[in-house]
């Protein structure tokens, strides 16, 4: 009777103290808003995506590194090749093809405060045809934190 006592002691303690430590586990939580595409030629595009992130722990997060990963009807998962916030920028400016810009560009050294929910955005360029990326299976945001920490936020194609 002693030793059942004890046990549910214990485990009443670990689990007070995983509980009260959850804060200080950092991650972020995040959905896909808006996937937009533009044409560049016949076998590039630009994809620029619009995210919601939000960090739900008691530590900031630092962005060290921001990837975009399209996941292709059929095939290898592609890497984008990162646009510059200058270039997204411009990229706003003269192609109102696009639409409007809703959002700010998450980049390296941004940061996402403790409990806090921001909106940004960010683009790269596929060597895919715009019908390819508009097949996908889905696209992914890979957001790695100075400590390595990483988020991944994923799309999935029609839902």
């Amino acid at each position: 009777m002693f030793l059942g006592i004890g046990l549910a002691v214990v485990a009443a303690g670990i689990g007070v103290t995983l509980m009260s430590t959850k804060g200080a586990h950092l991650e972020i939580d995040g959905r896909v808003l808006h996937v937009r595409v533009l044409s560049l030629n016949p076998n590039a595009s630009i994809v620029v995506l619009d995210f919601r992130a939000k960090n739900p722990s008691d530590v900031q997060f630092v962005v060290k590194n921001v990837e975009l990963i399209l996941e292709p009807a059929s095939g290898e998962p592609v890497t984008g090749m990162s646009i510059s916030k200058a270039d997204i920028d411009n990229v706003f400016k003269y192609d109102k093809i696009i639409g409007p810009k809703y959002n700010d560009v998450l980049s390296i050294r941004d940061k996402i405060s403790a409990r806090q929910t921001v909106d940004r955005m960010d683009g790269a360029r596929f060597e895919l045809s715009e019908a390819a990326i508009d097949a996908r299976k889905s696209i992914k945001l890979r957001i790695e934190d100075m400590d390595g920490t990483v988020a991944e936020i994923v799309e999935k194609k029609g839902l």
